[in-house]
């Protein structure tokens, strides 16, 4: 079994996508509209070609973070969830909490816990709620 989380995004999948990237590293792929074979049925809504069907970073030890842009472009965001980013490094998971905050929303800040030597959430600038922490020894 496994779970990977898959984030909807309005039109900045591709911006928010290669963020994560830069912070996290690993490889990504983007599929668009455009990289769609002839005769497939497009997403619903005004056609664009750059839209992001499905995008897919794959770092770390096996883990992969999916997404694409939501076809709808409501833009009503998920509430009550945040993904979870546990890290064995304290200057790695500082790294990784200050580059998701940039720009967003610290909720917690990163700081020792009575469960983790350090843990923080914010809402990063595209409006993804995350949870950083290190991982108790």
């Amino acid at each position: 079994m496994s779970l990977h989380p898959y984030l909807f995004f309005t039109g900045t999948c591709r911006e928010a996508m290669g963020r994560y990237q830069e912070i996290l590293g690993g490889d990504l792929e983007i599929m668009t509209v455009a990289d769609m074979p002839p005769g497939a049925e497009p997403p619903p809504g005004p056609p664009n070609p750059d839209l992001v069907i499905h995008a897919a970073l794959t770092f770390g030890a096996g883990d992969l973070l999916m997404a694409s842009d939501d076809p709808t472009g409501d833009g009503s965001g998920v509430t009550g969830v945040a993904v979870h980013l546990g890290l064995a490094d304290e200057d790695e998971a500082r790294r990784v909490f200050e580059a998701l905050a940039d720009g967003g929303e610290v909720q917690m800040p990163l700081d020792e816990t009575f469960w983790s030597p350090l843990f923080g959430a914010c809402v990063d600038r595209f409006g993804v709620a995350w949870m950083v922490d290190v991982e108790a020894s």
